[in-house]
């Protein structure tokens, strides 16, 4: 069954475009990642899906019940996190999350407790006297404390230290366990390989690929920067799967699709000072995708 059904979204700002002829589907139990640079149209496209704007054609339903007409009671089941909090500055936290609780007709204090633990948020400070990653930690736990079925968070880990982001994954997994669905959107291509299954990709306001996590892996490249002695002649690596190829003397950078093994047999050919081996950066994985598309 699928939670989240997308079909031929559309939001216009005037003659702006926010997106354009979005669609696809979020099926229960999963972690799906939403995935583009900044500016693409992923905020644009959870706003609509929430009825925070409207969209200006296409339809989205949640639970199978229409994301406008449903939109009240659709919402008692989501949690959600923009990508940007803002509070009431005079709240203490814990003031602010019993209030966010009310809205929910149920005791939440135990959990609210619980998920101020695991991600070390201290309630009895006011909200004006928090760092910004502890005010995304007060979005968190306000996205998650009435246990919602359907988690939606918008480039979640903005503003959290390395630390906290790994107990925030941990975290995501274990209410995953526990059956919710969460659809993460990020710009960090590593974040989303780590936690989600299935992953779209938006460029420009358009859905340019909905791919598995292991199709994309086996369709990205990898960077390599190799520096030698002795200038390369530039045609040494004029291989298949090498891109982008950067020359600067003796040093060489490209990017690398295919069989790791047979770029490493290339490149143990000749006398190297030093290697790299990165996952590139967003825009370059997309390239592919972004090439193919064009």
């Amino acid at each position: 069954m699928n939670v989240i059904e997308i079909k031929n979204l559309t939001k216009m700002y005037g003659k702006v475009r926010g997106i354009e002829d979005v669609s696809f589907n979020v099926e229960e139990g999963e972690i799906f990642g939403f995935i583009g640079p900044n500016g693409a149209g992923k905020s644009t496209t959870i706003r609509t899906l929430l009825s925070l704007i409207y969209p200006t054609s296409g339809r989205a339903t949640i639970f199978g019940k229409d994301i406008i007409t449903a939109a009240p009671e659709i919402k008692k089941d989501i949690g959600y996190l923009p990508s940007e909090v803002f509070y009431y500055d005079n709240m203490k936290v814990m003031d602010l999350l019993k209030y966010s609780a009310s809205f929910y007709k149920k005791d939440c204090t135990k959990r609210i407790k619980e998920l101020a633990d695991i991600m070390e948020l201290d309630l009895t400070k006011k909200i004006d006297d928090l760092s910004l990653g502890n005010k995304k930690k007060v979005g968190i736990v306000q996205g998650l404390l009435h246990e919602p079925k359907l988690i939606i968070l918008d480039e979640p880990t903005s503003g959290l230290d390395p630390l906290m982001q790994q107990k925030f994954f941990d975290l995501l997994e274990i209410e995953n366990k526990k059956g919710a669905t969460i659809l993460f959107s990020s710009h960090i291509l590593s974040e989303v390989q780590r936690l989600c299954d299935r992953v779209a990709i938006i460029k420009d306001g358009r859905i340019v690929t909905v791919e598995k996590i292991s199709t994309l892996k086996e369709n990205t490249y990898k960077k390599f920067k190799v520096e030698t002695n002795s200038v390369i002649d530039k045609n040494f690596f004029n291989i298949d799967g090498v891109n982008q190829l950067e020359q600067d003397g003796g040093s060489v950078s490209f990017l690398f699709r295919g069989n790791i093994n047979s770029i490493m047999k290339k490149i143990a050919e000749i006398e190297i000072a030093n290697l790299w081996v990165e996952e590139p950066d967003l825009e370059e994985i997309f390239m592919h995708y972004y090439e193919k598309e064009e």
